[in-house]
């Protein structure tokens, strides 16, 4: 039976299968990350609208802070694939704290330094900004940081993978099968 990554390799167009493969590593990273934006989106709104009301930065640092738990199990099982240690765990927090400042630059400069809050513009145009700042070029920035520092300091080994997966995942690229000798009649 095929692997979920098989079944999903199957439906992308052929000559776009062998970039796929090279560079897996960050086809996963971006997908992990893809999840983790939405659901730090959805947690940044729901908090900005409740309970942090008039606190937009503390809202996106708290949606973050728990969308990094997220990614930090899934990037360790999945796109980087490591049995995980102490160090790598301490490296993953401490560069996700850092990214998570990076994060948040953007919305602060958007709110408190040019001033695109209420009452200077209207509320949709504030939640417009923050949306921008904030989710998306926040995300971006700190995205590009991450996956640098992840790869430098992180997740340095190589990937690991049990002998089942590699079955499953066929040959490495590159790899040319020999030729099987024709029998001649």
């Amino acid at each position: 039976m095929p692997s979920p990554t098989q079944r999903v390799l199957a439906r992308v167009p052929a000559r776009l299968r062998p970039l796929l493969l090279r560079h897996r590593r960050l086809v996963k990273f971006l997908l992990v990350g893809s999840g983790c934006f939405v659901l730090t989106t959805v947690i940044d709104l729901e908090l900005k609208f409740t309970v942090l009301a008039h606190k937009p930065v503390v809202a996106l640092t708290v949606a973050t802070v728990i969308a990094t738990a997220v990614s930090y199990v899934l990037n360790r099982r999945w796109a980087f694939r490591t049995n995980g240690s102490r160090p790598e765990a301490l490296l993953f927090f401490l560069v996700s704290a850092v990214a998570i400042g990076v994060n948040d630059i953007p919305l602060a400069l958007s709110r408190y330094a040019f001033e695109l809050r209420q009452p200077y513009v209207t509320a949709f145009q504030q939640e417009i900004a923050d949306f921008l700042s904030g989710m998306v070029l926040g995300t971006f920035v700190a995205m590009l940081f991450r996956y640098w520092a992840m790869r430098r300091w992180v997740f340095t080994g190589p990937v690991a993978t049990s002998p089942v997966a590699r079955t499953q995942a066929g040959p490495e690229p590159g790899y040319a099968a020999p030729e099987m000798p024709r029998d001649v009649p």
